[in-house]
């Protein structure tokens, strides 16, 4: 759904045109980009914030394995600006409703050669940002474009500290966050946050990433840097035919994190939904088996220690029915687990179940008593293999009733198996243009099935959910299975770091939920948490699907915790940061999607720490109850006492503050509904 408010006018556009520049500034006016051809004809764009330089002059252009590169010799010949003021609805999300208000130049460049190349860089400013990409018409002279590198630079006018994770390495994404100065980064994923010498708040990343290969930031020396895209076994790193665009690099700005946290510019910059009604797609929260194979207590192969059982199953669907879950995720059901599957999956079958798994009758099971099984395909990086299988296991979960799928793609960086084109194999890329094509295939056969799908080891998340509304969660980063087996496990600063940056891009199904606090084997206190700071990662984590992680038996011995999760939401109408700093702590608070009632969630590194929240974001003239689930006085996430927690009730209004604990990587969990409800 779209809401259109009246236009701009374009002279609120602020836009100047020199013989060698076009600027346009932001809504705002605090934000300036300036695109031009410099006396060798290099396309550039620069980018001022408050009159500051944030990015100092840049160069666009493209190397090829087949032709000349599109770097130099350009000229300008055309120029188009617009300004759009609008808003849409999102059908799930962290905030309902979305303005979309920026302004868009778009700028031609034509080589002067022989056969005279154009490119189009187009510009869309926000209050929070800039997008840009570059857009290719149909060109005679070159009628399928083998791009080797995206030249891309991003020179940024100072240092800073810089939070990021390696690119390029063996683990994916799956690493924990590294705080250095920004001119001692390498090659790094994005998104990746900075804060510049003068306090001012930027994170790189892309939007829109379709039928490319993913962009990674390779710093060239000092603090310039350049796009690097991920590696294909093929040669050219991207190949497209006729017309194509790139993807939108971002540039999110702020004064401080909060502008971070709020920005939607990433979701403005992709198409609106393209699926029609979307109804089917319900956000919620479930338990699973799951948490025992990462415990080693049960596998996901067949035998003995076999998890994936009808009994076991059942046993589940009744934990989920007596406590309000809607979902239980099923992993290991199917044939293909035994042996070698990592990075192998050639035996992986997606409809045929394990003998002692009698998955039509624990579906109707499951049916009878108002739960929905999530399904799971697992790959082992085998796309081959599972595309194959796409359509017959798409249709087999639908026949279940089964509505939601978990993948995965287990297997190291380059490492994924992709047909050869001649009925043989070659490996590529997490990140490649074949896995990017990939996801969205799995993605639109799921929708043509109403399947929502979640996957792991994943192509990262640049906004599509809004174009594909049924691409509800992923992973794509260290989540809470490291807290199982893992040396070192999740630090205390890893959540505080995940919300400004990964989460920057969208839903991180992190699986939270461990109220044992204990991994593979523990002897000792094991993992860095307190009991409270499990129920706040519900608010400062978002997903529309939530997992309960936990072993039954262990949710069942906390019900105070379990009471807090039987009430968060998983569904917001707004959402706010409170306060907080990029890789020390934030508070959070989250509207519940056309409700009054509010959630508020904070988590710390390893400082302990005292908030005092306003809670001047609730409407005036009504009276609220908050319930608090805290640390307590002796709760410490990295000492002995980590389930040391607090839960008072107080009554409270627009206006009122509450006093707040949160131990060392500890936190704390508020719920706020209006009183007599």
């Amino acid at each position: 759904m779209t809401l259109l408010r009246p236009a701009l006018s374009l002279a609120t556009l602020l836009l100047s045109t020199t013989a060698a520049a076009q600027s346009v500034s932001s809504p705002d006016g605090r934000i300036v980009a300036t695109l031009e051809a410099d006396g060798e004809g290099i396309p550039a764009y620069t980018v001022t914030f408050d009159g500051e330089p944030i990015i100092e002059r840049s160069t666009i252009g493209f190397n090829f394995t087949d032709a000349d590169p599109m770097r130099r010799n350009f000229e300008v010949v055309a120029q188009e600006t617009n300004s759009v003021d609008t808003q849409w609805e999102q059908p799930w999300g962290e905030r309902r409703l979305i303005d979309d208000e920026h302004n868009e130049l778009a700028v031609t460049f034509r080589q002067r050669d022989d056969d005279a190349r154009e490119m189009t860089v187009r510009m869309r400013v926000f209050d929070d940002g800039i997008g840009f990409r570059t857009e290719f018409p149909e060109q005679a002279s070159q009628p399928v474009a083998n791009i080797a590198e995206e030249l891309t630079e991003f020179r940024i006018a100072s240092d800073g500290e810089a939070w990021s994770i390696p690119a390029g390495d063996w683990n994916r994404y799956e690493y924990l966050y590294e705080r250095t100065p920004i001119s001692a980064l390498g090659t790094v994923h994005t998104p990746v946050t900075m804060v510049l010498e003068s306090g001012t708040h930027i994170s790189f990343h892309e939007a829109a990433l379709v039928d490319y290969s993913g962009m990674w930031l390779r710093r060239m020396e000092g603090t310039r840097f350049r796009a690097q895209l991920a590696p294909s076994p093929r040669g050219p790193k991207v190949v497209r035919e006729g017309a194509f665009h790139t993807p939108w690099r971002t540039i999110q700005i702020a004064d401080g994190p909060a502008g971070l946290f709020e920005s939607a510019m990433i979701l403005n910059l992709n198409e609106p939904n393209a699926l029609g009604d979307v109804s089917w797609v319900e956000p919620h929260k479930y338990i699973g088996i799951w948490w025992e194979m990462h415990l080693d207590t049960h596998s996901w192969a067949s035998g003995e220690k076999h998890g994936a059982t009808t009994e076991r199953a059942r046993e589940a669907i009744d934990f989920a029915a007596e406590n309000g879950f809607r979902g239980v995720l099923i992993e290991g059901w199917n044939l293909g687990w035994d042996g070698n599957w990592f990075g192998n999956g050639r035996e992986f079958s997606f409809t045929q179940a394990y003998p002692d798994f009698d998955i039509e009758a624990v579906a109707e099971y499951a049916e009878d008593r108002g739960v929905h099984i999530i399904g799971h395909h697992e790959t082992g990086g085998n796309i081959d293999v599972y595309e194959r299988q796409l359509d017959a296991a798409m249709a087999f979960y639908e026949s279940l009733g089964i509505d939601a799928v978990k993948s995965g793609y287990v297997a190291d960086a380059g490492g994924v198996i992709a047909p050869d084109g001649e009925g043989g194999e070659t490996f590529v890329w997490h990140d490649g243009q074949e896995m990017v094509n990939h996801h969205l295939r799995v993605v639109q056969e799921a929708a043509e099935h109403r399947i929502a799908v979640n996957p792991h080891e994943p192509i990262k998340d640049t906004g599509l959910r809004r174009t594909y509304p049924n691409w509800v969660s992923r992973e794509g980063a260290r989540g809470a299975e490291y807290d199982a087996w893992a040396v070192p496990k999740n630090d205390p600063g890893h959540v505080p770091e995940l919300i400004f940056t990964r989460m920057l891009s969208g839903p991180f199904d992190y699986t939270p939920g461990v109220f044992s606090l204990e991994g593979r084997g523990a002897t000792e206190p094991d993992l860095p948490s307190t009991l409270a700071r499990q129920l706040a990662f519900y608010i400062a984590i978002y997903s529309p699907i939530q997992m309960v992680a936990d072993l039954p038996e262990n949710l069942a011995a906390y019900p105070r915790a379990l009471d807090f999760v039987r009430r968060v939401a998983v569904d917001w109408e707004d959402s706010r940061l409170i306060e907080g700093s990029v890789g020390e702590y934030a508070v959070i608070a989250r509207q519940v999607r056309e409700d009054d009632s509010w959630f508020l969630g904070g988590v710390t590194d390893e400082m302990p720490r005292d908030v005092t929240v306003s809670l001047d974001f609730l409407p005036a003239d009504t009276d609220y109850v908050a319930t608090v689930w805290e640390d307590g006085p002796a709760a410490d996430g990295l000492g002995e006492d980590r389930h040391d927690m607090t839960v008072r009730e107080v009554r409270v209004q627009r206006g009122s503050t509450l006093d707040l604990h949160m131990g060392r990587a500890g936190g704390f969990a508020v719920e706020l509904v209006p009183a007599g409800e």
